[in-house]
């Protein structure tokens, strides 16, 4: 019969399990543009450029990839806000065409560049707290323990 020793596990501070991440705070510190470890450094060096890394805490951002997420994310919250707008809108008040052009083709514009940056600052922070894409404590090529 094994000994229990042979199965217990020490943990050292390389072996030690990664603490877990609060998915929700990384999100809306995401959304606000901040970082999502401290969340008072800024995320952004530029409207949608993400910074290298975050001047307050150092987290390396270099590993994010957001990539085209963001954009397809805010064309979902956007078209489920204008196509319905617009339905509803032509089939009790039926405008002429042209105003409705000028009206929802100026509305997905301009909401889709207000929802970018926050929606690409979501994407980064949902990374980091998920340890995705390099975000992780470990080396490359080190297995996480666990």
């Amino acid at each position: 019969m094994e000994s229990v020793t042979a199965h217990a596990r020490i943990w050292t501070p390389d072996t030690a399990p990664a603490a877990k991440r609060d998915l929700w705070a990384a999100f809306k510190r995401g959304l606000r543009g901040r970082c999502p470890r401290c969340g008072e450094g800024k995320l952004f060096r530029a409207f949608l450029k993400v910074d290298d890394h975050c001047p307050v805490c150092g987290q390396d951002f270099t590993h994010h990839r957001a990539d085209d997420l963001p954009a397809y994310l805010v064309i979902v919250i956007v078209g489920h806000i204008v196509v319905p707008a617009a339905l509803w809108i032509e089939t009790h008040y039926s405008p002429e065409v042209w105003l409705q052009l000028a009206v929802y083709l100026s509305f997905t514009f301009v909401a889709s560049i207000l929802l970018l940056q926050p929606v690409k600052g979501a994407v980064v922070g949902f990374q980091w707290a998920l340890r995705m894409h390099g975000f992780d404590d470990n080396p490359p090529g080190e297995i996480s323990p666990g």
